[in-house]
Order: structure tokens, then sequence, then C-alpha cells
């Protein structure tokens, strides 16, 4: 059976799920990567009934292989503490999250193993994408950490359509590396894919909502 066959995609919905992707982290978060330790903050036990967060855990038939965090709303806050400097042409992030409905994708993490398969991230984000446009959210942000081995700019920029609007050198995570913080209008990704037409496009199709795919082809999303 091939892969494509055998991956399933699930949102975190209890103590089962939780442990998974904990699992997921814990060999690339912890192990792997040293940025962050601990179960208590890889994933605290809080959010799963927290209505303004949502996880996912894609499997390979019964194995977690990788991992995403959705938080709906972050707070302002979160952002000050990080002294964001613009890049060359970039906006205002604090005031563009004051003046548009954020979601912001975090822990994304698969198994390295599993990197190579671009369908794991795929699943993830289609999953992901489809819950935060369901809830009227209009765009993502998310970092990622400059110059590291593993790091999913070319995935986010190349496939998804992330735009990078600044910079950071400290955040949530423990990594020197510099953060490139990122941003994605849902509406215009979509649009973006449609018109090209491409797999990753008719891969989001699979399993789409026709009323939000309306909604999206007309500019009505939020």
């Amino acid at each position: 059976m091939s892969l494509k066959d055998r991956i399933t995609t699930h949102r975190v919905d209890g103590e089962a799920r939780r442990l998974h992707a904990i699992q997921v982290m814990r060999a690339t978060y912890e192990l792997e990567k040293n940025w962050m330790r601990g179960e208590e903050k890889l994933f605290p036990p809080g959010e799963l009934s927290d209505p303004d967060v949502s996880w996912f855990v894609v499997y390979d038939n019964e194995v977690p292989v990788g991992v995403l965090r959705v938080l709906y709303s972050p707070p302002l806050e979160l952002y000050k503490q990080y002294g964001f400097k613009p890049l060359g042409g970039g906006i205002d992030v604090e005031e563009f999250v004051k003046h548009n409905r954020i979601a912001e994708i975090g822990r994304f993490a698969v198994l390295p193993e599993y990197r190579r398969y671009i369908r794991v991230s795929a699943c993830l984000m289609r999953v992901a994408s489809k819950e935060t446009l369901r809830r009227g959210f209009t765009h993502y942000v998310t970092d990622i950490f400059e110059g590291e081995k593993h790091s999913p700019y070319h995935f986010h920029r190349r496939v998804m359509g992330f735009q990078p609007v600044a910079s950071h050198d400290v955040g949530e995570l423990n990594c020197p590396n510099r953060r490139i913080t990122m941003i994605l209008d849902l509406g215009m990704a979509y649009r973006n894919l449609r018109s090209s037409n491409n797999w990753i496009y008719r891969f989001f199709m699979e399993d789409w909502d026709p009323e939000l795919d309306r909604k999206l082809r007309d500019g009505n999303h939020a």
C-alpha cells in the first residue's frame, strides 16, 4: 500500500491523540532540535479544551508522523514581546494583527524520515486551513528559523504562498537562528492555487466544502 493510501489526519480531541502529538514533538523539538523540553510545554493539557486552539496529527497507518497547532486570535502582547523588524517592503505586523482575523500556525513538526514526503505537510495544512476558514479567519501568521536545516520556508513560500514580512531575534523556542515572520492571505492563496490548477490545489479540493469553495471564489470567506 502506498503512502497516499496509508496516511490520515485527525484533530486532537482527547488525551490519546495529545500523547501522539507529544510523541512527534519529543522526537523533533526535544531530542533532535533541543528547542523545547517537557510534555507540559510541548502540548499544555489545557489546550485540549481551549476553543482558541486546534491541534492536528497526521498518521502513517496508526503511527503519528506529523503535528501542527493553530492558535486563533493570538494575543497582540505575544507579538510585542518579540521586537519585530520589518523586512524591505514588509508590513507593520502589530497593526496587521490588530485589523485582520489572524490565526497563528505553529508546532509544525514532521518526523525526519517523512520530511521528503510533501504530502505529509500538505495533509496538515489542508485540514488546518479548512477549519481556520470555517471559523472566519482570513490570514495565517507563522515564524520560521532563518538558515535552519529543516526549515519549512520553501514549503510555506513556494507551495502555500506565505510572504516574509518581518524578523525578530527572540521567541518561544530555544533556537539561536533569527526568526522570519511570514503571513498568508488565505483567500488570495486559494485563488492563486485555483488558477494554477496544480497538484496541491487538486489535493486540497479532494475533501473540500463546496460552500466554502464558493465563498472563496467570490472573495467572501471572512
